[in-house]
């Protein structure tokens, strides 16, 4: 979700959860090793714009007059070619059926309302029905589930594992599903409307006030003024629910998430917790003792819903899934949620959004996520790197601050909330993610995310509608024109890139196919920044340099982020790290791993070590001692 103002959901959160049930930052411990031999990285794909071709990219455009990608678009070539990057799991991003403009009341889906959608297309996280897929993204409405299902089996026949999103925090204002399973009924089914909260209502209410469609400003008009007939700045919601980012208002700002409704956790509007809460220490517990705990307990309604929608998820072959804005929501249902998937499917890779690093370990240990987004610290780090401003030396003590829980903070530079390298507002040229790219991707065990159209350098230029460019669009019908040149009318080979494009591409798929087989990058890591300002003349704040290694290989990693400079000195090891890695006095070739051209030597004399790097302006190498 776009995050308009982090400003508000944190102190939304901080309501909800009430001055008297603080969380507290839990201590540091020592470190949670990975269990796996291997990186692993996730690539994400915006399902509708992926296979589409056309390229009108009208603002507000309609399906039929933009396009839009299916999921039969993801063919096994597809699919074999988008492994072959070196991915391992393929989140497939907009699946769960959300609101959107496009009319299917043939196939007996109630229309949408433009005063509560963003874009024609709809958000992604304004979900209206759980039990079934977006019906844009089939070639047979009244068979989408079965096309996406389809498609799982066509992912895991590649090689890949499947991730799809689940938007716990809110859902859109007029969810209603048209496929629940038996037993199963909407969220706020069973609500006592009279009342502002009940432990067992799925929604927070204002009773005796209607729902208002906010006041439009800066010119803002659904759909971009066209006319039609649900366009009329009214919504009958009776009474009002408080909105999905924690507004109480009965009328949103426009700047709000006025498309959803906040989702009730047993979290009085006072911040009592009118739930169970995990016994002290138990953040050191594992997913079976959690499940154990929670066994025979009662627990909020939307906990059981939740749940349950997951697991109808992992029982058709879904291996994980995206929580949208988890921090919103108490850690105690995510121990109660998690523990349930990770019963069904102890593999299952589950991914979360927590901005507050005081609450990362908090949601890892006691909420029992495997991973989180590192955006405050690293992403925003590298990134101002990146736009010529910010140090390097600023990324070695983020390292070190997550030392304990390394493992566990994902690594990106795109996603779909944030701008594309390439646009102006970010670094105005895909080439500068290059030495970026190589440091999130190896300097911890951690997987690394990347978005589709980055290894292009797709720069997200496209005004569609709802939203700014800069960031391709989540909101409106469109396509994505570096991709559309790779997709070359389904043959996807890449048939009408650029020279450029194919480059950035290799680039991407040396590195990422060199991370996912490197035990070096599963194993130990040491600083050499520090060591290097001190003793080596002409290092400086442009490079980062540190070690990976294990028992079997041992890299050396430097980045340039100059745009302008080649930089040339004597790189050292200090002798403490020379004895870590048992290198004997002597000297030792090594040789990049990216593009197997640069070679240099290693000397080892007296217990302390110095290689000869030249490097060019924006270029790494990952060197291994031979």
């Amino acid at each position: 979700m776009h995050i308009k103002n982090l400003i508000l959901i944190v102190f939304v959160f901080t309501v909800l959860v009430g001055c008297k049930n603080e969380v507290k930052e839990l201590p540091k411990s020592e470190e949670i090793k990975p269990e796996m031999k291997k990186k692993e990285v996730v690539y994400q794909v915006f399902t509708r714009l992926f296979g589409n071709t056309n390229t009108t990219n009208k603002p507000w455009g309609t399906l039929e007059e933009n396009g839009i990608g299916k999921f039969n678009d993801f063919t096994d070539k597809a699919l074999n070619e988008i492994k072959d990057l070196g991915v391992t799991h393929i989140w497939y991003t907009g699946v769960p059926h959300h609101d959107v403009i496009t009319d299917y009341t043939e196939f007996g889906i109630s229309n949408d309302d433009p005063d509560i959608v963003k874009g024609r297309a709809g958000s992604p996280y304004a979900v209206k029905d759980y039990y079934n897929v977006n019906p844009d993204l089939a070639v047979n409405v009244d068979n989408r589930l079965e096309e996406f299902e389809a498609l799982i089996e066509r992912s895991h026949k590649a090689g890949l594992k499947v991730i799809i999103d689940i938007v716990p925090n809110h859902v859109a204002r007029n969810y209603q599903s048209l496929t629940n399973p038996e037993g199963t009924t909407d969220f706020g089914a069973e609500d006592d409307k009279t009342k502002t909260y009940d432990v067992n209502n799925n929604f927070y209410y204002n009773p005796g006030e209607e729902f208002k469609v906010p006041e439009w400003k800066h010119g803002y008009q659904p759909l971009g003024g066209e006319q039609h007939p649900l366009a009329d700045s009214k919504f009958e919601e009776i009474p009002a629910k408080w909105t999905g980012n924690g507004s109480r208002a009965s009328q949103p700002d426009v700047n709000d998430w006025y498309e959803t409704v906040k989702v009730n956790y047993g979290v009085s509007p006072d911040g009592r917790k009118d739930f169970n809460e995990l016994p002290e220490g138990f953040d050191n517990e594992d997913y079976k003792k959690h499940f154990e705990f929670w066994n025979g307990k009662t627990v909020p309604s939307s906990w059981i819903k939740f749940k349950d929608i997951a697991l109808y998820w992992t029982a058709k072959g879904v291996d994980g899934f995206r929580y949208d804005m988890a921090e919103m929501v108490p850690v105690e249902f995510w121990s109660y949620m998690n523990s349930h998937v990770k019963m069904k499917n102890p593999d299952a890779f589950l991914l979360a959004e927590v901005y507050n690093p005081s609450l990362y370990r908090d949601y890892i240990k006691r909420g029992k996520m495997d991973y989180l987004y590192d955006k405050v610290q690293l992403y925003d780090t590298i990134k101002h790197v990146m736009q010529g401003h910010g140090s390097t030396d600023n990324i070695p003590p983020i390292l070190q601050d997550l030392s304990d829980i390394e493992h566990h903070m994902l690594h990106f530079l795109e996603n779909h909330d944030e701008q594309r390298i390439a646009s102006p507002d970010f670094a105005g040229s895909a080439k500068k993610g290059k030495p970026a790219m190589v440091v999130s991707a190896t300097s911890s065990t951690a997987p690394t995310m990347i978005y589709f159209g980055q290894e292009f350098g797709d720069a997200g230029a496209e005004d569609l509608g709802f939203g700014d460019p800069t960031r391709t669009s989540i909101f409106d019908y469109g396509s994505v024109p570096s991709y559309v040149r790779w997709v070359n009318d389904k043959k996807f080979d890449g048939g009408q890139s650029t020279k450029e494009e194919l480059e950035l591409r290799d680039f991407y798929k040396r590195l990422l196919n060199f991370t996912i087989n490197s035990s070096a990058l599963m194993g130990d890591y040491q600083d050499i920044q520090h060591y290097n300002h001190q003793n080596t003349e002409w290092y400086n704040d442009k490079v980062l340099s540190f070690v990976r290694w294990s028992d079997d290989e041992k890299l050396i990693i430097i980045s340039n982020f100059n745009a302008e400079n080649t930089y040339g000195f004597e790189l050292q090891l200090p002798a403490d790290l020379v004895q870590k890695l048992q290198l004997e006095d002597g000297d030792y070739d090594v040789k990049d791993q990216l593009y197997n051209q640069y070679t240099s030597t290693l000397n080892v004399e007296n217990g302390k070590a110095k290689v000869r790097i030249d490097i060019k302006p924006l270029e790494s190498f990952i060197l291994k001692i031979n």
